[in-house]
Parts: structure tokens; sequence; C-alpha cells
């Protein structure tokens, strides 16, 4: 590999989340940090290049995007998804809950229902409950280790409440499912049905794993792109969340038009200077850097599902098929919640997302982030192990 992702870097001191907020959110000092999704490796070369060089020019002013812009990300979604985008669809906003809120604002009004899939990233239901609208859950179906989507739920839940919205996560986080083409065009052919625009958050679409496909939704039908408002970001991609710029694809004129008129009402009109920066130099240079990235976390991955079949077999791997978020099983144990939450941060020493967090359906559950160097895994899951034998 030309790019070293076992180098393990000090973020203490660095004013992060993940590391140095532990006392604040009620854990150990001593705790490895393995839940919020950011990754502990560099991000790449030429991003760093072209962001100093910005730097060293001193000043600060305020900034837009040049054509140069546009291209990198209309040739990103091309080359890595085969999506024609137009320039006229995108609009820069500081990140994908920014959009979901502003997008819940513009094309809802209070009471109006939304639909979501729990387990699923928590800011979907907070966002819609924030905002004064009805949250309406389609859970997803868990059987023998998978996750499906009960579509007749699905479709009931949408006519008996008058859905407006549906909030689609593709790839799923946490669960890891890449959605197939069959279960896209079916939940999207049931929403032009029922006249229900959907949000679909594809901020994990890189991270795909062997043997699956990613497809941008709204690239399945002309439809779709008339009735979708996509949601992309170079921050999980490249480890860039901490300067906000996110990239919304919404292709429909009148939808576009009361976004960006709910954009204006909240004040937002700047898009930061070192997140365009960073954002076009990613997409125009971190192709291999990404491919090389994706690979490491394979070998994780295969890392994990050996390291529990062999030592820790009662907890389960539910097989990921994209995300570096992996969804694990503890329901063996018989530990309730509070139970199991004591085990992971206090004796074994993790600080992972519990599974609730994502709704109900995540009982008993834990999200793992493995875009880390393989050494702080096996320390984790060593950890892990020393934790579990204690309360045999």
């Amino acid at each position: 590999m030309k790019f070293n992702f076992d180098e393990i870097i000090d973020r203490r001191g660095t004013n992060s989340i993940k590391y140095d907020f532990c006392a604040e959110r009620g854990k150990p000092e001593d705790v490895i940090p393995l839940w919020v999704a950011d990754m502990d490796f560099r991000t790449p070369p030429a991003v760093t290049e072209a962001l100093v060089k910005t730097v060293q020019h001193g000043i600060f002013g305020y900034s837009e995007s040049k054509q140069e812009y546009f291209d990198a990300v209309h040739n990103w979604f091309k080359s890595r998804f085969g999506w024609e985008t137009d320039q006229s669809w995108l609009v820069k906003v500081p990140g994908v809950v920014y959009a979901i809120a502003t997008a819940i604002r513009a094309l809802t009004e209070k009471g109006d229902a939304v639909l979501i899939q729990q387990p699923v990233y928590h800011p979907f239901a907070s966002t819609v409950l924030v905002n004064g609208r009805k949250l309406v859950n389609n859970p997803l179906v868990y059987e023998k280790g998978e996750y499906h989507i009960d579509f007749d739920d699905f479709e009931e839940k949408i006519i008996k409440n008058d859905v407006k919205l549906f909030l689609l996560c593709s790839p799923h986080n946490p669960v890891g499912r890449v959605w197939t083409r069959e279960e896209l065009v079916r939940m999207g052919d049931i929403c032009l049905k029922h006249n229900v625009i959907v949000i679909s958050d594809e901020i994990h679409a890189d991270f795909v794993y062997k043997g699956y496909l990613h497809f941008i939704f709204a690239s399945l039908k002309p439809e779709f792109l008339n009735n979708t408002i996509i949601c992309t970001a170079p921050s999980k991609t490249f480890n860039l969340a901490g300067l906000q710029v996110s990239n919304i694809f919404i292709a429909n004129d009148e939808i576009r038009k009361k976004f960006r008129e709910e954009l204006m009402r909240s004040g937002y009109s700047q898009p930061n200077t070192m997140g365009l920066v960073a954002c076009q130099a990613a997409y125009e240079h971190g192709a291999q850097w990404l491919d090389e990235l994706i690979e490491y976390l394979e070998g994780n991955i295969s890392y994990i599902r050996k390291f529990l079949a062999e030592r820790l077999p009662q907890i389960k791997l539910v097989e990921p098929q994209g995300t570096y978020l992996l969804w694990l099983d503890f329901n063996q144990l018989n530990l309730s919640e509070k139970e199991l939450n004591d085990l992971i941060v206090n004796k074994a020493k993790l600080w992972l997302n519990e599974g609730t967090t994502f709704g109900s359906e995540g009982k008993g559950f834990q999200r793992l982030n493995i875009a880390c160097p393989r050494a702080t895994l096996e320390k984790a899951l060593l950890q892990l192990e020393k934790a579990i034998a204690s309360i045999k």
C-alpha cells in the first residue's frame, strides 16, 4: 500500500469530540473511543497540501466555488457511481443533517408525518421531532442475522399517516445494509404512488465492500430524480467532518426553490472556505487513497469476524455490506441495557454507541467504528474478551 493506515495518531488535545470529551459525556478518561463516525486516519496528502496552501495565503475572506469545484464533484459521482449530475442541481450546505432539517421545514408543515426506518442514524428522529413533525417508523426486520424491509408495513404506514417525506439511509447506518436495486425501486415506486418526497442520505456511499454495489437513488428512474433530494458529503469519505461542506443534489426546480428559500430564512449563505478547498482536492486526487482505505477496512472486518467467531461467539456480527460502522449483537449475553453498557464502558473500557440510540429496535446492540488502525481494534477486542470473561 502507498498509504500507511497502521499509523497511530494521538488525537487527544485537539478538541476532538471523539477523544477529548469523555468526562463531559459521562465516560471514563481511559476508554478507547470507537463511537462517533469520524476516522483515526489522516486525510489524503493532496487535501492537506491544498489546505496548507490556502492557510499560507493568510486571507480567509468570503469564498465561493469556481467551475473547477463543480467539475470535481461531477466527475467523482460519474466515475464512482456512473451518475451524471447537472451543476444546476447542486446546493452547498454545512452538513447533511442541516440539509435534512432544511428540507423538512421547506417541504412539510407542522404536524405532517415523516417516515424513517429504525434502527437508524439518530438525528433522523430528533430532527423530525424538533421541527414539530410527526415521526412514523417502518422498523427494519432482523431475521437470521440480516436486516430487511417490511414493504407491506412501509406502504401501510404511508397511507395511514398521510406521510409527506421519507428519510432513506443508503447505505444504512448503523446496520450496514447496501440496498439492492430492487429494494430501492420498490420503495421509490411506493413513494411515487402516494406522493411522498424522498430525502436520501447517501453520505456513506463511498464505503461499499466487495460483492455489493451502491445505487444513487435518484439514478434509478427519471421519476425518482424528480422526486428526491440526494444528500452527499466528502466528510465521511475523507475525514473532513470538521470542515463542514456537503453537496445536496435537487433536480426538481420547484423542490430546489423551496429548499433555497428555507436556507435564506435560516440565514445561511456562505460555504466554509476550507471545506470547499478540501472537497475539491479530495474529489480530484483522493481516489487511490480511498481504494486503499476500503481494502484496509475490509482487513479490519476480517480480523473482527475471525476474532468473534473463535473467541467471542456469543457476540454476533451483523455482516457489513457498507459503511465503516459495524453493528454488533450482544443479545446472547442476556444482559439488561444498563448491564450491557456497564460491561462495555466500565469493564471493557470501550466507548461505543449504544444500540438504543438508534431506536428501541437497537436493544442489545452496539455500534463499533472500525476506521482506525488494526492495533486499536486488537486492543479493544482483547479488553472486551477479558470483560466478558469476568461476568461468567
